[in-house]
């Protein structure tokens, strides 16, 4: 039986390709904030979803919307807060209400970054900045509902679709005779392309067994730092004879305090998905396979 599913933030990297791996699922009603007339979905104006997810009627309500400008929501708490915390309180009011089914993208910045080890669900949260302390907040209240949710803390998102950090290393290594990256920094690119499908897969589990709501991590398999994930890109670059004026030895490891910034990054953004794979029965990828893909697309351009 198909679904009635209620999409925001299509055009974002996640959202778009939402699109693609909830259309085996049912019907896809896909907003964004500058979608005409009664599709419009503005999370500065988190009353106006109301009528809006009253209009749909979904059985599910996928949330890809968010401020994810980490550094500027430091000068924008305010902003932030509505779109990532007030927005998805509102999306979880209504979806307990109508009797959906609300699916949220989280953060591996709910975190301190502490430590060497893989973060698991359950752990003390303690995020180190606006936008991490953002998110949190939409985690809580959405909790706070009691509606039925599926919470996905994700970390280093990229997509093939519009700028991301390996399209920065290849503009720059172009460029460039010495790049420095940071070294200290470790998590898992994860692309929005898995994250997607793996939604998609979790949706289908949830319609059978809802007692399998709740909160997961959901990134690729592996880890690497800045540097490593530099590092693969330009290799891989240079094996598909991409002009490179980088020479070998001018990708440079540096720590965090080279490049000071608004916002302070946890170090380990390491998210355990045993919980993940073990509940729904995945694999998740080695973080190179989705990375290698996302390169060929864009290489093939």
């Amino acid at each position: 039986m198909s679904m009635r599913i209620l999409l925001l933030g299509k055009n974002g990297q996640v959202g778009w390709e939402l699109q693609r791996s909830l259309a085996t699922l049912g019907e896809v009603v896909a907003c964004d904030f500058d979608s005409p007339g009664d599709e419009r979905a503005d999370f500065t104006q988190p009353e106006a979803l109301r009528a809006l997810v009253w209009r749909v009627q979904p059985a599910v309500i996928v949330n890809a919307a968010a401020h994810t400008a980490v550094d500027k929501a430091e000068s924008e708490p305010e902003l932030a807060h509505l779109i990532n915390a007030t927005a998805p309180a509102v999306l979880a009011d209504e979806a307990e209400a109508c009797g959906a089914l609300l699916v949220h993208y989280s953060t591996d910045y709910v975190f301190d970054g502490s430590g060497v080890e893989a973060r698991e669900e359950d752990e003390t949260p303690g995020p180190l900045n606006v936008y991490g302390r953002s998110k949190l907040e939409g985690e809580r209240l959405i909790r706070m509902s009691g509606c039925q949710h599926l919470i996905l803390r994700t970390s280093w998102v990229y997509a093939a679709r519009g700028g991301n950090f390996a399209r920065t290393m290849l503009r720059l290594a172009a460029e460039r005779e010495v790049l420095k990256v940071v070294d200290d920094q470790f998590g898992a690119p994860t692309g929005a392309d898995l994250l997607a499908d793996v939604t998609a897969h979790a949706l289908m589990r949830l319609r059978a067994a809802p007692e399998l709501a709740g909160t997961y991590h959901c990134v690729a398999a592996g880890e690497a730092s800045w540097f490593d994930y530099a590092r693969h890109v330009i290799e891989w670059a240079r094996g598909a004879g991409v002009a490179l004026k980088l020479p070998p030895e001018g990708l440079q490891a540096v720590p965090s305090s080279e490049f000071p910034t608004p916002a302070v990054r946890p170090l380990n953004s390491r998210l355990s998905t045993r919980k993940l794979r073990d509940t729904f029965g995945l694999t998740l990828p080695m973080w190179t396979v989705g990375v290698e893909r996302m390169l060929t697309e864009i290489h093939a351009r």
